[in-house]
């Protein structure tokens, strides 16, 4: 259990500033223009006038969010927990040797200036309603130290599930918007889905980290995670301001009347930055005009003299760096990098000048590689992968142009080639009898809509919306498909496309094989098809009994259900369950035919769900498995999929066939026959399979 260490903070401050000033007397500036804050232009809110209507998806555009506010019992499995967990860490993390105010020793020697409360001071366990109306942030500054491995987890877990919601809210948004328009409704502007999003998690309590006041790591956010929304960071507490470059906590909140610095954005927004990765000079808030042109000198105070005072107390800053990046639904994208300390400040006369506070940051050091360092290298290994990584590429294709964009293989660790020896299969082979049953197609030859034939299959709507990112997960999606004369740019033609990034195979001495891309993924995305040879009950066990491994997809953990889960949003929610899909009663052998995605590594929280997908047949116990982004991906971080459980059906199925003697050496004798004439053409291998 980690431990949570409150800040009432630190000794009496001395009175003396630590800043050395470039002038005599910067009291007696006169300010000219309107001074601004440290602003990222990106964010403005967009207001949509309210419009009646019955949908509830389209009441949540254009109802002010103020009609959704309810209050409900506390459900310990929502995110709302996590306000009570760390409540009752606080409460209980210094239970004992409590001392007054002005006798108070930091328990721990590398607390850096953060202390116990006095008991007296202490709060009690604080039950937060599960929905309330735009909370203000807490005043109690802390530090979450020392979780273990459980307790990481639950945050991880916690982050990701608040994340999802976001991003199912937003694409929800967006695409609701879309239709709108279609039905000729444009005299509103368009919906901005991250503003609409934060603002209705916020009225219903899904805003994390609200009740305390974090410095240092945010519990469940790992360095290297990616947001395309400034927004977004407000919703998971990591930047508090929705403009403002510098998240501090206020003189008249703090404990001693004094601000402290908490995090800081680097975007290159002021022309005095200077950014060299681990180093930072860091330019102060305050002074331009509305085209970022320094106009006047700086003040001491408000997040200026919370970076100061966070120096002066040891206090370290999360930073994210936001800059340009193509294909971002906002054309921006912010890169957590970690923690830094501010070890000097000064004021200096700027390019323009006029004074300016200037902040060093330096990178503590123990911590996993900058995001945006990532994000940079894998721009070069896409362009120029030699230059960058002379040693290690096997392969440049090992789909020998079967993909639309070639998939790496890169090994740099031992000389185990095994992928190599694989025929690569780009989609599922089916038997013969499942294209007996193929339907019949839309006939939209301009483009789909919401009455076409291949809707109403899906229950009368799409699952992608315009940019072919999944809206929510569903038992079955219903893909248009050959038999249909709408065009290939078909909203609802995704999945069998093919793969869009770029991905490499890899070798890792944690998991083995694995895959990872060299593009940024967003949350939604289309990934890859698992692919294989699809197998019958009775072909299964014949090849059970032979020892091949082989996949089964009825074991595959439904996470689709997660993706688009917005039962905390609406009450009335309800899980899809349109249409029902019989038991996958069938099995893949990946033993010689494969894909990239059968690289893919186990986890318990994957990044990557599985929805099955019908497109160029109707036989509805032999779906694709296609897999989808569950959350925005960074490059060079590796992908993973709940593999779930073992099926016992199947399992006991075997056991049965194996003890009847004649069937079992009649097996076996044609498998026996069935290898030799395999191994003739291909080296004996092993089948990369999870072991659960």
């Amino acid at each position: 259990m980690g431990s949570l260490i409150d800040l009432n903070l630190y000794p009496d401050p001395p009175n003396t500033t630590t800043i050395a000033t470039g002038y005599a007397d910067t009291a007696a500036i006169s300010i000219i223009p309107k001074v601004e804050p440290k602003l990222e232009p990106l964010d403005e809110s967009v207001d949509v006038p309210p419009e009646s209507n019955s949908n509830p998806i389209l009441g949540l555009i254009s109802q002010p969010t103020t009609a959704l506010v309810e209050h409900s019992e506390v459900d310990e499995s929502n995110v709302y927990s996590e306000y009570n967990r760390i409540s009752e860490m606080f409460r209980t993390a210094f239970a004992k040797d409590m001392e007054t105010y002005d006798e108070i020793q930091a328990t721990d020697p590398d607390a850096q200036a953060i202390v116990p409360v006095p008991e007296e001071n202490q709060l009690s366990t604080v039950v937060v309603p599960s929905r309330r109306k735009n909370p203000s942030r807490s005043s109690e500054l802390v530090r979450v130290t020392n979780l273990g491995i459980e307790d990481e987890r639950y945050f991880r877990d916690v982050v990701r599930k608040t994340r999802m919601i976001y991003d199912s809210l937003r694409v929800l948004v967006v695409m609701e918007d879309d239709k709108r328009r279609s039905f000729g409704i444009v005299s509103t502007p368009r919906a901005r889905g991250d503003l609409k999003a934060s603002a209705v998690m916020k009225d219903r309590g899904l805003w994390l980290n609200r009740d305390k006041r974090i410095v240092g790591e945010i519990p469940g956010v790992h360095v290297g995670d990616v947001f395309f929304f400034r927004m977004e960071l407000c919703v998971v507490g990591m930047h508090g301001q929705v403009q403002a470059g510098i998240d501090y906590l206020t003189s008249n909140q703090s404990s001693n009347r004094e601000p402290i610095a908490t995090s800081v954005i680097v975007s290159g927004g002021y022309e005095d930055d200077e950014d060299a990765g681990d180093v930072i000079v860091y330019t102060g808030h305050g002074g331009q005009d509305k085209n970022n042109k320094q106009v006047v000198h700086q003040k001491l105070e408000g997040g200026n003299l919370a970076m100061e005072r966070s120096m002066h107390y040891g206090i370290e800053v999360r930073v994210i760096r936001g800059f340009k990046y193509e294909g971002s639904p906002s054309g921006k994208v912010y890169v957590y990098d970690g923690l830094y300390k501010i070890i000097e400040a000064w004021f200096d006369v700027g390019k323009s000048g006029f004074g300016v506070y200037k902040f060093k940051l330096v990178r503590m050091e123990n911590q996993t590689e900058m995001g945006s360092a990532l994000l940079k290298l894998a721009e070069n290994l896409r362009t120029k992968p030699l230059e960058v990584r002379p040693v290690g590429y096997i392969s440049f294709d090992i789909s020998m142009k079967k993909e639309n964009i070639p998939v790496f293989l890169f090994n740099d660790i031992d000389n185990n080639h095994e992928p190599m020896y694989y025929d690569y299969l780009k989609t599922s082979v089916f038997p013969p009898f499942v294209y007996h049953q193929v339907g019949g197609g839309c006939m939209c030859v301009s483009g789909c809509s919401k009455d076409c034939f291949c809707a109403q299959k899906n229950g009368g709507e799409f699952a992608y919306d315009s940019n072919g990112l999944l809206v929510r997960g569903k038992p079955l999606i219903f893909e248009c498909g050959p038999f249909c004369r709408c065009p290939p740019n078909c909203q609802n033609r995704v999945s069998q496309k093919g793969v869009r990034n770029r991905f490499e195979v890899f070798r890792s001495r944690e998991t083995g094989w694995g895959v990872r891309s060299l593009d940024l993924i967003q949350a939604g995305s289309f990934i890859c098809e698992y692919s294989g040879v699809v197998l019958t009950r009775e072909q299964a066990q014949l090849f059970t009994m032979n020892g091949d491994s082989l996949i089964y997809p009825n074991r595959f953990s439904e996470r689709w259900a997660e993706w688009g889960d917005l039962s905390q949003i609406f009450s009335d929610y309800v899980k899809p369950s349109y249409p029902c899909v019989p038991p996958l009663d069938f099995a893949m052998d990946v033993s010689r035919m494969r894909n990239l995605a059968c690289y893919m590594s186990h986890s318990s929280s994957p990044n990557v769900l599985v929805q099955l997908v019908l497109y160029d047949h109707s036989n509805l116990a032999f779906p694709h498995l296609m897999l989808f982004a569950m959350e925005n991906i960074p490059p060079l971080r590796e992908l993973s999929i709940d593999y779930g459980q073992a099926d016992e059906l199947l399992d006991a199925s075997c056991s049965e066939v194996q003890g009847v003697e004649a069937v079992n050496m009649l097996c076996r004798k044609i498998c026996n026959v069935f290898n030799a004439v395999i191994q003739k053409r291909l080296p004996p291998i092993s089948c990369h399979v999870v072991k659960l």
